[in-house]
This record gives C-alpha cells, structure tokens and sequence, in this order.
C-alpha cells in the first residue's frame, strides 16, 4: 500500500477525528477532513468512556489528556425514579483490573479536543471546517467528492479513498443507497432527550445534591416510558443529566430537525412524578436554556462500502444512548479502518475495495448487534407496571445477592465483557490475511 495516497474524510465528529488520526499514526500522509461547521465548538454534553475507547484513544496517543479531568466511575446505581429507591446497584471497582482500563465519564468537549488536538499535531492530516459535502460523482476507481464552502464555489476533490464519517444525516450514505438502489431509511424511535448541564456552584447548597456531585457514581432513575441518567463530569464541577422520554414536539416537525429549544415547564412536567430531589435539580435548569434532541436511527444496511467508499459511526450504525457506545463504537471503526488500509498489500482500487469489505466484515455484526442490545436495554428500563416490570424489578432485586443479568445491559458484567473485552485492532491484525484472500 502506497502511504501516500489520498484519503478524504467526511465529518469531523469523533468518528472523522479518530479515523484520520489513527491513519496518520499507521504513516498515511495525505489525509484531508471537510466538515461543514465552522469549529468544533462546545460538542454536546457529558459521554461515558468506556474501556474499549480508553484502549484505542491511548495507542492514538490522546488518552491521558482526556483521563486527567474525567471522573473514575466506581458503581452503577438502579433507582426508581419516583421514589429514588434503589433498584439494583454494580460494583465497577473490577473493570480496571479486568479490561486495564477503568470505566470513566467525561465531557465530549474533551474527547473531541483531544483528538482534534491529536490531529493538528500530524502534518499529515488538513481539517477544512465551513465545508459541506454537497455530493459524490464517482465510487470507482478514484472517488470524486462534490463540496460547497459556505463562503465560496463549489467543487471537486478526487482521492483515493472515501470515508464517510457525516453522521446521521450522511449525504453520502444517501446517494450511496441509490446508486446501489437499497431503500433504507432513517428511523423513528418515538423518543427524544434533554441533555442537561448543572454547574457544582448551583448544586453545593442542597446537601442531597452536593453528596450527587461528589460521588463516583452512575445512577439511572427509572419509569415508564422514561429514565434519567446522571453522572459527574470535568472534575466533578458539572453534573451531568441525560433523559429519554417520549417524543411529543417533533412528532409534526420535518424530518430535517434533530434539535429544538424546549419549554422547561415542559421538561417539568414530563418527570412531575419523579421523586422531590429529581424536581429540585430540574428545576435549577435555566428559563431559555432547555434543549431537547431527537432520538433517531438507521434501519441496518446491507452493505457500508460501494467501490473505495465506506461508511463509518453513524453514518452506518446510528444507536440509542441506552448503552453508552455511540462514539466508542465509531472509534472501532476509525481503528480497524486504519488497520485495515495498512495492511491492504497495494493500492489498487480493487485491492481497498477487499480491503474496506474487509473492515465491513470485522465491524458490521458488532456495531448492529450493540445497537440492537442498547435499544432492548431501553425497552426493559422503561416498562409501565404490569407483570414485566414485576419480573424486570425482580431480577434488579437478584443483583444484591450477586444473581442473574442485569436488566440494564449497560451495567451487565456479561454485555461488559462482550463489549469492554474485545481489543478490535488485535482482532483485525490477527483475521486480516484470511479475511482478505477470502474476499
């Protein structure tokens, strides 16, 4: 393989970010990043850091950074959202010990800046920010990429291999499915979340909040239809709060809004029978400041590659929030696709093309198998009262005693060690060549 042919990537979320830099560190020295915003900025909100990230971001070199101001996550509690009463609680303690690497939150500003930072420091890799892919002319052999500046004509880039990291929304992933004539299409889950920021300065004067921020703890509250997750972030001087509910304000709107600027009487009156302490910390949400997002995914494809294109995070495998592995799953991508265009033995259209179908074989059943698990998951955590929540809040009981699966799949030490063990770029060094020939 040729190091120094083209590589464009498409999107500068995490996915992007981690894919160009693991190339540079694989010796690619030609790697260009268009990315329709004009900064990073201030990305979203808190993020869990699971091993299985930790692993990769610390052989890209961007890990300890990111470790210095999160927060090591001890245990996992279970509650009942109306009565705060604990449903099930996870010792996290072993995780360190098991996977060498602890389980931690963070902030996604952090995550993205340190691998934004991770990439300014390879001369190989060019972010272009206020581009927007508008299009793509040709698959094979050499991709053709059409992009509109915001301040400028339209144009082509042609590389050598396209990778599309454009999220959700991904032009690409569009225009690929017709070319291919494949109807898939985004999905609606019927559930949306507020994604909520509470400063250490508003929680200290309520003892019950304080002991919250303090603590190295996840806790979920759950009900019907509804959870909250919660955790501290940047050095314990945010809270962070994350909610499923369902959607009831994007229902009408068009299928283009993701986001909108939500009612905080609202938002209130979705958890008004959750327990006092939940309504005190709601209510320290600022008038004006309420965000809700919409919760979509993609109906599974068939295939993520067409010629020397592929897809990557999710642009392919979006996923609900319920098993916290949205953008480690998409750094798995970044990893194994640089992995994968290491190996590749020439640089061929024909030859990344297997070597891309390659990385499709290595990742694909993973990534739908966890999204199918993280949407499960949040069928089980938000059953109304009846003889399943009956049977689910038994087996949250069985937890103090050391018995049976978690409910919440997240906190499974059997999910845990599907997910947090599995070491993707070990597992592609070792299948590459038989992958390859077999293609």
């Amino acid at each position: 393989m040729d190091k120094n042919l083209h590589i464009v990537i498409a999107g500068a979320g995490m996915g992007g970010l981690a894919t160009a830099l693991a190339l540079a560190k694989k010796g690619f020295t030609h790697i260009s990043v268009y990315e329709t915003a004009s900064n990073l900025g201030f990305v979203g909100a808190g993020i869990q850091l699971a091993p299985n990230m930790a692993r990769i971001l610390d052989r890209l070199g961007c890990w300890k950074d990111i470790e210095a101001e999160a927060c090591d996550i001890k245990e996992t509690s279970i509650r009942q959202g109306s009565t705060d009463h604990e449903l099930g609680n996870v010792d996290l303690n072993y995780i360190r010990g098991t996977y060498g690497y602890p389980h931690m939150v963070g902030h996604r500003s952090s995550l993205a800046g340190s691998l934004y930072a991770g990439c300014q420091r390879e001369k190989s890799i060019t972010v272009n920010f206020s581009t927007r892919v508008i299009g793509v002319d040709s698959w094979t052999p050499k991709p053709i990429l059409r992009l509109q500046p915001r301040n400028g004509e339209a144009y082509t880039v042609s590389t050598d291999v396209l990778l599309a990291a454009d999220g959700l929304k991904s032009v690409i992933r569009d225009q690929m499915l017709k070319d291919l004539n494949i109807d898939a299409k985004v999905v609606d889950t019927e559930q949306a979340a507020y994604r909520i920021m509470l400063k250490r300065s508003e929680m200290e004067h309520d003892p019950e909040l304080l002991e919250l921020i303090n603590a190295d703890k996840v806790i979920r509250w759950i009900g019907e239809k509804r959870h909250i997750i919660a955790y501290p972030v940047a050095s314990k001087q945010i809270y962070n709060l994350s909610t499923a509910q369902p959607d009831k304000n994007f229902a009408a709107a068009p299928s283009a809004t993701y986001t909108t600027k939500g009612d905080k009487s609202v938002m209130l009156k979705t958890f008004e029978d959750f327990c006092p302490m939940i309504q005190r910390m709601l209510a320290l949400v600022p008038d004006g400041e309420v965000c809700e997002w919409k919760l979509r995914v993609h109906s599974p494809l068939p295939t993520w590659v067409h010629g020397s294109v592929a897809l990557v995070g999710d642009s392919c495998h979006p996923t609900l929030p319920h098993l916290a592995q949205g953008a480690a799953q998409a750094i798995e991508d970044a990893a194994v696709l640089s992995v994968v265009l290491d190996r590749c033995p020439d640089s061929s259209p024909e030859s990344i093309n297997k070597a891309l179908r390659v990385y499709q074989e290595l990742r694909k059943e993973r990534a739908e198998t966890l999204v199918e698990l993280a949407a499960a998951s949040g069928r089980a955590l938000h059953l109304g009262e009846g003889a399943a929540k009956a049977e689910r809040d038994k087996q949250f009981a069985a937890l103090k005693e050391k018995k049976g699966a978690v409910p919440d799949k997240w906190a499974d030490a059997d999910v845990q060690r599907q997910i947090y063990g599995h070491d993707c770029m070990k597992v592609a060094e070792e299948s590459f060549d038989g992958l390859f020939k077999s293609l």
